[in-house]
């Protein structure tokens, strides 16, 4: 059988692979002038290539559509990309929050490992190239057109072309386009995994304060539609970051920014309660020292003039003249400090792209179009995304083993 694989990112190359080994003769076409280009830059150049927890806890990581890529991850979770890959003579390595990154540190050595095994299968790759379309006869998947009228025959045509994130590194939508064309229904792109710009201009002076053991909440009419574990985050030049923003961003990406609150809980492990006893006690051991000091206990030194500014507390006042009223204000701050946000970052700089191909119009056990037979999506491209540590990569690889599964 001749499979064409349109794009040689994660997904693209890991289904070429696995395609190709069980004999079929696949060419493998991308855009760019090397393979995985986007995988050179994951996890800052490491590759983050999967998460090591499996079954539930792997699935609870998934943001969007875990009913539909359950089956994806049964057939092929991450102990088998773990293993896949020592097999290519890769050596692994288990970091914090069970992220698994080559031991060399080195995004090149995965892709690498995928080359030399392409090339061992026999597999056509063709770089450089564009594709423009996808061809179907009768229903049926049966070849691309490429610049230049050019036609190449397929019996399977398998579209990896990831998302719209980093569209330097070729995810420029593309795959969108043949979905549409060929009568697909695509779910809006939206950024996921990105930094949020804020509108609050007197924090913009706090630009590289990393904040660890906070919480951060977004609310909907003062009920909460989101919030984060006890994690980090940090402030930019134009917003927030960090890990905690980055997962609040996969979760609030569907909702208009002018209906969210925003807040962090810079005390998450004590209710307003016993931060107000802790706050008196304080307090009392200060004696005569001034408000800033109190600050000082509470909170980075580079919050004491935003906290005293927004409480409207002068902070050299003595701590023993503050009142009742002026204490469960700044319990209340700190429990509930109030991020006037702008907008998600723009999808470019986005870590991975959450909507694409709607994933009712593919077979869960397959990634095959319901629609146009031998027509299969995988990867970045389908409408399911998930938290950053591995996750995402791992969904790569799950929707590839799925695909070659039907070959």
């Amino acid at each position: 059988m001749k499979v064409i694989v349109i794009g040689g990112g994660a997904s693209g190359c890991f289904a070429s692979i696995l395609i190709a080994s069980k004999g079929h003769d696949v060419t493998l076409i991308e855009k760019n002038e090397k393979l995985g280009k986007k995988l050179y830059i994951t996890g800052k150049g490491r590759c983050n290539l999967t998460n090591a927890v499996t079954g539930g806890e792997f699935l609870k990581n998934v943001v969007t559509n875990q009913k539909f890529i359950m089956s994806s991850l049964v057939r092929f979770n991450s102990n088998d990309t773990m293993g896949y890959f020592k097999e290519l003579g890769v050596p692994l390595k288990i970091e914090r929050g069970n992220r698994v990154f080559p031991e060399s540190d080195k995004a090149s050595d995965i892709t690498r490992a995928m080359e030399r095994r392409l090339h061992t299968l026999g597999v056509n790759i063709m770089l450089n190239t564009n594709v423009e379309s996808v061809i179907v006869s009768d229903g049926h998947a049966s070849g691309v057109l490429l610049g230049g009228n050019k036609k190449l025959n397929a019996d399977a045509v398998v579209v990896a072309t990831g998302g719209k994130s980093y569209h330097l590194t070729g995810s420029t939508g593309d795959g969108y386009k043949f979905a549409e064309e060929t009568g697909h229904r695509i779910v809006e792109p939206v950024p996921a995994l990105c930094a949020i710009l804020l509108n609050d201009k007197d924090l913009e002076k706090l630009s590289g304060l990393s904040l660890k053991n906070v919480k951060l909440v977004a609310r909907v009419k003062d009920k909460i539609a989101y919030e984060t574990e006890v994690g980090e985050m940090l402030f930019t030049g134009s917003g927030v970051s960090g890990p905690l923003v980055l997962t609040m961003s996969s979760h609030i990406n569907r909702i208009l920014p002018q209906n969210l609150v925003l807040s962090i809980d810079f005390k998450p492990a004590l209710d307003n309660f016993a931060l107000f006893q802790r706050v008196n006690r304080d307090i009392v051991s200060l004696k005569a020292k001034q408000f800033s000091s109190l600050l000082g206990l509470l909170l980075p030194q580079s919050l004491i003039d935003v906290f005293a500014h927004r409480l409207k507390i002068n902070k050299t006042k003595k701590v023993s003249q503050l009142s009742q009223e002026e204490r469960q204000n700044l319990v209340s701050l700190l429990k509930n400090f109030p991020l006037d946000m702008k907008s998600l970052d723009d999808i470019d700089r986005a870590v991975v792209t959450s909507g694409g191909v709607n994933v009712k119009d593919l077979k869960p056990k397959s990634m095959e179009s319901k629609l146009v037979s031998k027509l299969y999506f995988i990867g970045e491209v389908i409408d399911v995304d998930a938290h950053t540590g591995g996750f995402n990569l791992q969904l790569a690889f799950s929707t590839a083993s799925s695909c070659a599964s039907d070959f």
